[in-house]
């Protein structure tokens, strides 16, 4: 009998990748989205209001926004490993501060350390895909990795709710520490990639630029709440914000060895994808925030039955993401990516705000069903159409770029829920923030009708070096077979 270890041994180069690439990347998503039902619980122990349940959401995306261009960087400069360790470490460590927590300042520390992690994640599972599997079969793989990370990033409300209800907040940070450890353990299961590139050098000064003009812009539009915008900090700030924002793209167009190369954006499906990207995963940012504080300050349920109103997403994606990959690949993404947003905006239309008299099964779930198929038919194809977009060497920097424009959508969505519901959330709030949600899909929609075309693809082998690094095993890809 072949033990269990001697099958991991075994394992094909292409499932270790998908194995380590999916455990990675769902760290980091699971932990965007869990803490979400438990800001109430967090506001009740160590205090606060809405712009410090937003901070605890924010200073996560915040960081991971801001080194997250780095991060893919670093990940094609000094290897796709070494760094995926780095980036596990770095959220372990976050992971620990946040659960100790004795204030709201130390909680938010915990959550920036964890973003500083998180950006060295999800690129290099990306990349390590990318790099791996041949052109063709690409969109199936990212579609294995979509399904199972966005059953974390959906299961997370609901993994949430249960651990506040039943334990405690500070078990949602303490259960993220397993697959931390399990994943870092694995990296050392995948076979021999290539390593450093000869004179690695990082764009020091385009990542200075970019950590300043997110982080200052971000806090302008979280502050601008409490403070109003005739402050003169929330001023200064913006200000800062969009003059460093403008001084990065200046210096990209000219550095040696920029961070961001913008020749890339000259492709039209690369400029197409991260632009629908910047609206879809905004809309869906504020959907879920929204729905999980109405449900509970509003509606009055418990954080567990809130997080149950999530499961249409994971149990979705699980099923379908795959096969939305595959079906991609064969007829193209352009259909999928235009039909995926119609359906979102109007699942989200769906939701019938009611205060006492909502009811979850009625009221709620049923948009929510609508907003997942069309989140599926959306996210597998909208990723496979990036990666496509460039050479696999540039796969790094390419998932950074789209994690990027993902995560700061994400980040200003999240920082402009206060601001549209005035600071206060009712049903007639929470019915304004559901239709800018809708309109953030739908605009989303038209980019992809006027930008994105299909792609002629054609399938191409994996890298002779990174074939050749995967001796171990003669028959576990076709495309490597004729590399050995």
């Amino acid at each position: 009998m072949i033990s269990a270890r001697a099958k991991a041994r075994d394992a094909a180069p292409t499932s270790r990748v998908m194995v380590v690439a999916i455990l990675v990347s769902t760290v980091a998503f699971l932990d965007s989205t869990v803490v979400n039902l438990a800001l109430p619980a967090i506001k009740r122990d160590l205090g606060g209001g809405l712009a410090t349940q937003q901070w605890v959401v924010d200073g996560y995306l915040l960081a991971l926004a801001a080194t997250i261009l780095p991060g893919g960087s670093i990940s094609d400069l000094f290897g796709r490993v070494p760094v995926m360790r780095f980036g596990l470490a770095a959220f372990g460590t976050g992971s620990i501060l946040a659960a100790t927590a004795t204030s709201p300042a130390m909680l938010i520390s915990g959550r920036v350390v964890q973003g500083l992690g998180g950006a060295f994640l999800v690129p290099g599972s990306l990349a390590l895909i990318d790099a791996t599997f041949d052109r063709a079969e690409r969109p199936a793989a990212i579609g294995s990795w979509t399904a199972w990370t966005g059953s974390a990033f959906a299961v997370g409300p609901l993994l949430g709710g249960l651990a506040v209800d039943l334990l405690s907040w500070r078990w949602i940070f303490v259960l993220g520490a397993a697959p931390i450890v399990i994943g870092f353990a694995l990296t050392f299961w995948l076979c021999p990639m290539p390593g450093p590139a000869e004179h690695a050098r990082v764009d020091v000064v385009g990542a200075a630029l970019s950590a300043v003009g997110l982080s200052t812009t971000v806090f302008a539009l979280i502050e601008s709440q409490r403070r109003g915008w005739d402050d003169l900090l929330v001023t200064a700030s913006t200000a800062v914000g969009v003059a460093t924002l403008l001084a990065f793209v200046a210096w990209e167009r000219r550095a040696p060895h920029p961070m961001l190369p913008l020749n890339l954006f000259a492709n039209r499906n690369f400029a197409g994808a991260n632009l629908m990207t910047a609206f879809v995963y905004g809309g869906l940012s504020m959907g879920s925030l929204s729905v999980a504080l109405y449900v509970q300050e509003v509606a009055g349920y418990s954080a567990t039955a809130a997080g149950l109103a999530t499961l249409p997403s994971p149990i979705i994606s699980f099923l379908f993401a795959r096969r939305v990959g595959g079906s991609a690949a064969r007829i193209g993404p352009r259909l999928f990516v235009m039909t995926g947003p119609l359906l979102a905006g109007v699942g989200y239309l769906l939701i019938r705000p009611a205060g006492h008299g909502f009811h979850v099964i009625t009221d709620l779930l049923p948009g929510m069903i609508v907003v997942a198929t069309g989140t599926v038919l959306t996210s597998t194809p909208l990723t496979a159409l990036n990666l496509s977009s460039v050479e696999p060497a540039h796969g790094g920097i390419a998932a950074a770029i789209q994690n990027a424009v993902g995560r700061l959508s994400a980040l200003i969505a999240t920082a402009c829920v206060g601001l549209i519901a005035a600071s206060t959330l009712t049903d007639a709030s929470f019915g304004r923030l559901l239709q800018v949600c809708a309109v953030l899909f739908f605009i989303a929609w038209a980019v992809g009708a006027i930008i994105v075309t299909n792609p002629t693809v054609a399938a191409e082998p994996v890298s002779c070096e990174v074939a050749a690094m995967c001796r171990d095993r003669h028959d576990a890809h076709p495309h490597l077979a004729g590399h050995f």
